[in-house]
């Protein structure tokens, strides 16, 4: 979280909402009381932030300051509407071409996704509000400020969005190694979403139920698997190669 714009105060953290800043992360004092913590938990719980409840020790670690038993985090960028963001992508006439990323955790990693995705023409990356990797300034410096290129939407849950993105005639691409077919059977020349899983997990059997289609990468070597970055590079040049 080094760089990063760092507040602190029931009260700051309170009227930060309320001006409108994307809390990224929240770190709220176990067994806080009184009437503004209240206030600052209604807020919280109204605007669908992610808080962690942690004790005072952690919060001490987080700054010398006088936190009053609340510290956040807020992020570099602003969050898109990923309604908004595909009603105007439709309307361009451009074919979408979104990315989809399910609990990815590594901000090295997101943030190389994200310069790779903005190179590539990528229309939007969408997120999940908790679990995922933050929008930290690591991934803004991975991503070599490519991150102020292209826009992100966090949502509440990945399959709403597919949901979504699917009844706006967006077709989703699940890159999997359980698939039976490659990325190269999968027509990527249509509006597509791309679904890329996690380091360890990969992309979750919820999810994976509800894709149009699911490809992998064939692959040769003993170890059988790519870092998530470079997996991702992989299949967006794939549709970079079909539509030209």
């Amino acid at each position: 979280m080094k760089n990063e714009t760092q507040i602190f105060g029931i009260r700051s953290v309170i009227e930060a909402i309320k001006a409108g800043k994307t809390i990224d992360k929240l770190f709220i004092q176990k067994g806080l009381q009184g009437a503004i913590a209240k206030e600052l938990q209604q807020l919280v719980k109204s605007h669908a932030i992610s808080a962690a409840i942690v004790p005072i020790e952690k919060l001490n670690r987080l700054t010398r300051k006088n936190h009053q038993g609340v510290v956040a985090f807020i992020a570099p960028v602003a969050f898109h509407d990923i309604e908004e963001l595909t009603l105007q992508v439709i309307e361009s006439g451009k074919t979408p071409l979104f990315l989809i990323l399910d609990q990815l955790s590594d901000v090295r990693n997101f943030g190389a996704i994200i310069r790779t995705a903005e190179c590539t023409g990528v229309n939007g990356i969408i997120i999940q509000k908790k679990g995922g990797a933050p929008v930290s300034a690591d991934t803004v410096k991975t991503s070599m400020g490519a991150i102020f290129n292209i826009p992100i939407c966090k949502v509440d849950h990945i399959k709403d969005a597919i949901f979504y993105l699917q009844a706006s005639g967006i077709q989703t691409v699940a890159a999997t190694e359980k698939a039976t077919n490659t990325v190269y059977d999968v027509d990527l020349t249509q509006p597509i979403a791309i679904v890329m899983g996690s380091e360890g997990k990969g992309i979750s059997n919820s999810v994976l139920k509800l894709v149009d289609h699911s490809a992998k990468l064939p692959m040769y070597g003993e170890i059988a698997s790519l870092n998530v970055s470079v997996a991702c590079g992989v299949f967006l040049y794939e549709a970079i190669r079909q539509r030209s």
